[in-house]
């Protein structure tokens, strides 16, 4: 028992407090219903009262809800949560009017954190906002594609480079068994429920074909006029590339949300899939998957044309069009999402938010962290530079050598690529996003837009908001959006 005691005391003293400094705190974190990200969150809350003194009770709501729920309590004065886990992209959103805790000072303050560990997207893109830092990194978000490596094998195929090769590839294997039940499988899994999270897999589509000039430039809008760039052959070429990836999936596709295709796809039922980091580290559980050290990952693959923004078509990609293209092929990796994070309700009472960071701090330590990412359940994927750099924690965790340089290649090429992607984090992106974008492409999905229509419904949706909120303030703070440091 003593010793007991004597652990728990130097486990405190790594959180930066004494212990029991919150004994008879008590706070309300939401985030969406999972199992992904709520469940470390929590697993984890009990070994932290135990550290502690707080307690921490973590309650999930659907995600198609999260962004408005959390808006309306804090707007409404409601306060019913005292921190909250959610895409960084909607920040601004909460941070304008006042409602999050600025946490520069806590995190400067904060040794056990090891900040500058975090690597340097995560921390200017996903944590902070006009210089100040508002949230806190649990988990790092990087589209890749996944491709079953015995399958490709076995029919003489090679990893995608460009969209036309995904198309090529899901539709040579589909309707092969790919897990020995005899029955026929699929060529690719996508996610495309709507009022989901499948919104992103579009633009992981698209960025290739719109966006060659480097990260500034931008691939949702004009970087001098803010005109949505959804309206032209590009746009076009990606929807086309979309629209064929359905004929390869299941018949249910358009009802699949990430974790049904992540299930579909460990139980060895696709050959490719559009995905974050999870699939990797579900792939090696051994009481659910059957494709452990047989799951390859790429970048998201690119396309040998892109958008001339001044003529509204395809152009061949050479040295001035395409200047970080890859053997002829122009990569525009997706940062979608940007990593789901923890903020503080600036409205809690004082000693509930020192409570509510250190317990945010606690998940994102190392000590915490370093386990979690490993762990296909928790939907946590790296941000750490020494998460890439431990290659014995990965192998550890249960992937071969081979599969874990692969699987990190895959992620440090997307967050090294000078052509990478930001997802959009202007005032009320949810909007743009997850309403009109999601379901104009479900309607396009489910025949009841053509690819003409759906185009110009989202840009028509995007025009009206941004008229509605006043196009200058709009394209400032795109543009301010686009000189992250990586």
């Amino acid at each position: 028992m003593k010793r007991f005691i004597i652990l728990l005391l130097l486990a405190s003293a790594m959180l930066g407090v004494a212990f029991a400094q919150f004994e008879g705190v008590e706070a309300t974190i939401v985030t969406f219903t999972g199992p992904q990200i709520a469940e470390p969150l929590q697993r984890r809350s009990p070994d932290f009262e135990a550290l502690t003194g707080a307690k921490m009770n973590v309650v999930t709501v659907p995600f198609s809800d999260l962004y408005q729920q959390i808006l309306t309590d804090v707007a409404t004065n409601t306060n019913s949560f005292d921190g909250f886990v959610f895409a960084p992209q909607w920040m601004v959103d909460y941070i304008v009017p006042g409602f999050l805790e600025d946490l520069t000072d806590r995190v400067a303050a904060d040794s056990d954190l090891l900040w500058q560990d975090v690597a340097p997207f995560f921390r200017d893109f996903s944590s902070t906002f006009e210089g100040q830092i508002y949230t806190i990194p649990l988990d790092g978000d990087f589209q890749m594609v996944y491709y079953r490596t015995d399958v490709l094998e076995e029919n003489g195929l090679e990893a995608p480079a460009t969209w036309d090769d995904y198309i090529n590839i899901a539709g040579s294997v589909d309707g092969q068994d790919m897990n020995g039940d005899g029955e026929p499988d699929f060529g690719s899994c996508i996610a495309k429920k709507r009022n989901a999270q499948s919104y992103w897999m579009i633009t992981s589509v698209w960025g290739a074909f719109i966006q060659s000039q480097g990260t500034s430039q931008g691939a949702f809008f004009n970087t001098d006029t803010m005109e949505p760039l959804v309206n032209n052959a590009a746009f076009e070429s990606a929807l086309d590339v979309y629209l064929a990836t359905t004929e390869f999936g299941p018949p249910d596709e358009l009802n699949l949300d990430v974790g049904d295709t992540r299930g579909l796809f460990t139980s060895g039922r696709c050959a490719l899939s559009i995905d974050w980091g999870d699939i990797g580290t579900l792939a090696i559980d051994p009481t659910t998957s059957v494709v452990q050290n047989k799951v390859g990952a790429v970048i998201l693959p690119g396309s040998t044309q892109v958008l001339d923004r001044d003529t509204g078509e395809l152009v061949d990609c050479d040295a001035n069009t395409c200047p970080f293209a890859v053997n002829g092929v122009n990569h525009a990796p997706f940062a979608a999402f940007g990593g789901w994070s923890g903020a503080v309700n600036a409205a809690a009472d004082p000693l509930v938010k020192d409570a509510v960071y250190a317990f945010f701090s606690y998940m994102n330590q190392p000590a915490q962290s370093n386990i979690d990412v490993t762990i296909g359940i928790t939907g946590f994927n790296p941000y750490r530079v020494s998460q890439f750099e431990n290659l014995p924690l990965w192998i550890t965790a249960g992937m071969s050598r081979e599969a874990a340089l692969n699987y990190l290649g895959a992620i440090r090429e997307s967050l090294n690529s000078p052509n990478m992607v930001l997802d959009l984090r202007i005032p009320q992106n949810q909007r743009y996003q997850q309403i009109v974008l999601d379901t104009a492409i479900s309607q396009l999905l489910a025949g009841e837009l053509t690819k003409e229509e759906a185009m110009q419904q989202i840009y028509d949706g995007w025009q009206e908001i941004t008229d509605e909120l006043g196009l200058e303030d709009q394209l400032s703070a795109y543009r301010s959006t686009l000189g992250v440091q990586r």
